[in-house]
């Protein structure tokens, strides 16, 4: 690639960086991310932060330049320290994972959190995880809780599923099957495989929702299929509790779209 050997070229007026960063997500869209680069590396350069965590996250994954995580993480640093929350989360994931610069769990969890409480939904999500697991960092399942909800408030599925296991598990809220059940069934509807295998427990149980075979096991399988092992233990029974005919349907359910189901 040669687009490096034009970083330095003159950058249009402010006023038109928009249009430029629209124009580079658009060639990104379609996968051509040595034009989107052409785009995003003088305005880099300029110091736009969101463009220079484009870049970054171009030499993390490899896209449209040969991957080179260290090169990631300096560009990656610098939309950070400007403040670009999506900067910050792409450098806490290298800090998490120790891709291009040291394994540093902390130093991951202050970037998640600068990012989340700037509202970026998926740092929110992870932060909320890291504090669940406490291993990381301190467990706080308050604030667990608290990041598992702002994430939720964005879509992200993988956070409705931890609000459901929160109430389920009684960590920070009193225990509430019916409100596991209906957290599940946001994630499960959005696709989450392990909010899957929730939803189709708690229909196999009767726990939080009304037991029924057939919606346990079409959950179960799909869970199953997404790769989820939370499913496992569940498929075996909810399908000898069928006879022919509900696991026929089960199966059907199963592999009909989810844009047919009500959110």
């Amino acid at each position: 690639m040669r687009w490096l050997d034009r970083l330095a070229r003159r950058v249009e007026p402010a006023a038109d960086v928009a249009t430029q960063m629209a124009a580079a997500f658009e060639a990104a869209h379609r996968s051509d991310y040595a034009a989107a680069l052409a785009i995003w590396g003088p305005l880099a350069q300029a110091g736009v932060a969101r463009a220079q965590n484009n870049v970054g996250a171009c030499f993390a994954e490899g896209l449209g330049v040969e991957r080179d995580p260290a090169l990631a993480v300096r560009w990656l640093t610098l939309a950070a320290e400007a403040g670009d929350p999506v900067g910050q989360r792409n450098l806490a994931a290298a800090c998490f994972k120790g891709e291009g610069v040291a394994l540093d769990y902390t130093r991951a969890a202050t970037l998640y959190r600068a990012a989340a409480e700037q509202g970026d939904g998926p740092a929110q999500d992870m932060l909320s995880w890291m504090l669940l697991e406490g291993e990381c960092i301190p467990l706080d399942v308050v604030e667990a809780m608290r990041w598992a909800l702002a994430a939720a408030e964005h879509g992200i599925a993988t956070a409705m599923t931890r609000v459901g296991m929160l109430y389920h598990d009684a960590l920070g809220v009193e225990r509430d099957p019916a409100e596991a059940a209906h957290w599940w069934r946001r994630a499960a509807v959005r696709g989450d495989a392990d909010g899957q295998a929730m939803l189709g427990a708690a229909h196999t149980l009767g726990a939080g929702a009304p037991r029924d075979p057939v919606a346990a096991l079409a959950w179960l399988l799909r869970a199953q299929a997404g790769g989820s092992a939370l499913a496992v233990s569940f498929v075996g029974p909810a399908r000898a509790a069928l006879d022919l005919g509900g696991i026929a349907e089960a199966e059907r359910r199963a592999a009909a779209p989810l844009s047919e189901l009500a959110p």
